[in-house]
């Protein structure tokens, strides 16, 4: 047998429902899928939490784990000594007392910790697979060093949210090279946390039209009013926008014009000339979907997320542990790079007046695997048939 691979984490910090507390545990623990509780196949050998909340959750575990918290990602990932000592590294860059732009744009230390960790593998000569969780920066500049430092060190890279591995109902899929002649996702939050999400979830779909991903070349974020107008002038689908709020759950009675305290719209442009949106729709809903139109049809479906918190973090953490095991990143992370840029270009038109937003640095091609993600591939059962939250529940 295989000596099982040891994991190093690097994390902002670790309460109840952050990123870290649903990601973490489940490597140590179990991972609760359709199927029951699944053994992880990997060990945590080593943390580094960068903040101690005043609800901390990671120190109590790690202590009844005997899992070390060391005082530096150097010593993470050395487990105290010169070189690099573990097989794999997953970096949770989110939630924490870090400062805000005047953009609106959260600035966790993404990039810093990866290139400490780059740091580690460039001085042992050799690389380990990396998972960072969400987008690669809040910033252009530090993701595409992220992105090239990870090509240039040969390490198996895979970044961005849970939702492309989240249950889909009614389920849709796209086989490789489906024509998308528009498509639009909605879902509601803060712009620059849930916003990623909601662009993700576009990408992770949009990317598997003919000829793979072009690059986007420009984008505009409208709000309020502007949203509706934009609709009425055929900016936006409100057919399409029908089509995926009819599947989701969690939605107030009566329209989206009535119900929205602050709406939200990012219009997209592709190289290869589709337009896409992605509406903000906090008031009106707590839920995500996505419809397109593809050969004359229109498709929508919800992205369920439901349960006591987030059980698509499930399916997240397994492919993250596909990752460490195999050394094969599951989805290329160039979605995530192409979405950190345009969510970026977005809070910058928002920023200067919602302007439109010429993006030429974001001709970022590249084609989408065959091979799926692991994820569940069909609703999330409810009632006795839900699979528990947390491997101890």
């Amino acid at each position: 047998m295989t000596e099982r691979k040891k994991i190093a984490a690097i994390l902002t910090t670790c309460f109840v429902r952050s990123h870290a507390e649903v990601i973490l545990p489940k490597l140590i623990k179990g991972i609760p899928t359709d199927d029951g509780i699944m053994e992880p196949k990997v060990d945590v050998a080593s943390i580094y939490l960068d903040q101690i909340h005043e609800k901390d959750v990671c120190l109590p575990l790690a202590q009844e784990q005997g899992i070390p918290v060391l005082p530096s990602i150097v010593k993470a990932l050395t487990l105290g000594g010169k070189e690099l000592a573990v097989d794999g590294v997953l970096i949770v860059g989110e939630h924490g007392d870090y400062a805000w732009n005047e953009k609106e744009q959260h600035l966790y230390p993404r990039r810093f910790f990866f290139e400490q960790v780059c740091g580690v593998f460039a001085t042992s000569g050799r690389a380990v697979p990396v998972f960072s969780d969400k987008h690669l920066s809040w910033s252009w500049e530090q993701a595409c060093w992220m992105y090239d430092r990870a090509r240039e060190l040969h390490v198996p890279f895979m970044a961005g949210s849970s939702l492309p591995v989240a249950y889909r109902r009614p389920w849709l899929e796209y086989d490789l090279d489906t024509p998308v002649d528009e498509a639009l996702s909605m879902a509601f939050g803060g712009l620059d946390s849930y916003g990623f999400h909601a662009l993700e979830l576009l990408q992770c779909m949009v990317e598997r039209r003919p000829g793979g991903e072009t690059g986007i070349v420009a984008v505009q974020c409208l709000e309020d009013d502007e949203v509706w107008k934009a609709r009425d002038r055929g900016v936006w689908s409100g057919e399409l926008a029908a089509a995926a709020e009819q599947h989701i759950e969690r939605r107030k009675e009566g329209s989206m014009e009535d119900n929205c305290e602050r709406p939200a719209v990012f219009l997209l442009e592709y190289a290869d000339g589709l337009r896409t949106a992605t509406l903000m729709l906090n008031g009106h809903l707590s839920g995500w979907g996505y419809a397109a139109r593809s050969g004359g049809q229109v498709h929508g479906m919800e992205t369920y997320l439901h349960g006591d918190p987030h059980p698509h973090f499930s399916y997240l953490t397994l492919n993250i542990q596909e990752l460490f095991v195999t050394g094969q990143p599951q989805y290329p992370v160039e979605r995530t790079l192409l979405i950190s840029g345009a969510l970026e270009a977005l809070m910058e038109s928002r920023h200067r007046g919602h302007v439109r937003v010429e993006t030429p640095h974001l001709n970022v091609s590249y084609r989408s695997y065959e091979k799926m993600p692991i994820r569940p591939t069909q609703p999330r059962p409810t009632g006795a048939n839900a699979i528990p939250w947390r491997s101890e529940d």
